[in-house]
Parts: C-alpha cells; structure tokens; sequence
C-alpha cells in the first residue's frame, strides 16, 4: 500500500468535507504533496493502475504532478467505470452500486477513504472481469476444535477432493517444513 493523507495547502470546501470527514486542521499537519511525490512516482512505476472514475482522479495527480514541474502520469490505466458501463449500460455504476450489485459488504464506507476504496475496488474488478473468488463460510464444531471441509461455497470452478492419502502426505510436508524452517 502506498497511503498519505495530503495537506491541500488551501481551505477544504464543504463538499469534500461532506465525502472525506478531513478537517483544515487535519490536513494542515499533514505533508504536501511535493513532500512524497517522487515515492508515489516510484511506487506507481511500470505499473497498470486501477482506478473507478480514472479522468476524476488522473485530473487531480497530474496537476498536482504539473505544479511540481513533472510530467503526466503516463500508466496504463484501466477505469473500472468504463468498464462498467460497458458492461450494465444503463446501470448505476458507481462503487457503492457495483458492491451492492456483486454482494460486496461496504458498510465500513461512511465517508470517503482511499485505503476502503482500494479494498473495495479490488473485489469489484475482480467480479467485472468474471474472475469471482469463492467465498467461503467456515463453520467450525466446537466440540472436535477442528473446521468442517464441507463449507458453503460460491465459486463456479471444479473442486477437486482430496483423497485421505494426499491430505496425510500434506499433513506430513507441513510438519517437516515446520520443523525445518521454524525449529
């Protein structure tokens, strides 16, 4: 992760109070961007980005980048809102839609966060690209301590079921590498 919250180095307007919560206060304390640009430059380097509303948040980084004297994020980008729309024309497809849409839990996303959205952002993409991961709900039989293997699941690839031979060899592996790497 790569997080800073900003000192915008002007009054935050009631809006985007509205959305983030961040107080002048807050933010006066906070490093400028200047301050961690070259780190935010290095982390993003040679790397697709992933971005829900890309035009929004590119507008804001690269004239950040531009007051700085350097030149336009030049990234691949993958816009996540575009992808959306291609998908459910016609549909809301905001991040808060498209959570609800897949069955993703948000509602840890009061205001507006970066690291949440992130978060979010990462299962939602994962859903339009049709890659869903399963989701699983361990049960656990408190009596044995042990977690039932027979789970509830949503996961659309073959399962494969182990047979008690490989689960021993399994069993055993771990306990050498255990030993071997920890002991």
């Amino acid at each position: 992760n790569f997080h800073y919250c900003i000192n915008p180095e002007r009054k935050v307007s009631e809006k985007a109070y509205e959305i983030h919560g961040y107080t002048d206060e807050f933010l006066s304390e906070k490093k400028k961007f200047v301050d961690i640009k070259d780190q935010f430059l290095n982390f993003i380097k040679n790397k697709k980005l992933i971005i829900h509303n890309a035009d929004f948040d590119l507008s804001h980084l690269n004239n950040e980048l531009s007051l700085c004297g350097n030149e336009k994020i030049s990234n691949e980008i993958l816009d996540t809102l575009v992808l959306a729309r291609d998908k459910f024309p016609g549909s809301q497809v905001s991040l808060d839609a498209l959570c609800k849409r897949y069955r993703i839990d948000n509602s840890m996303r009061t205001k507006h966060n970066a690291l949440l959205d992130c978060a979010l952002l990462a299962k939602v993409y994962i859903n339009l690209i049709d890659q869903k991961e399963p989701i699983f709900q361990f049960q656990k039989d408190v009596k044995k301590n042990t977690v039932d293997l027979n789970i509830n699941k949503i996961y659309s690839k073959k399962i494969v079921k182990l047979t008690e031979d490989e689960i021993n060899d399994h069993k055993d592996f771990l306990k050498k590498e255990l030993k071997k790497n920890f002991f």
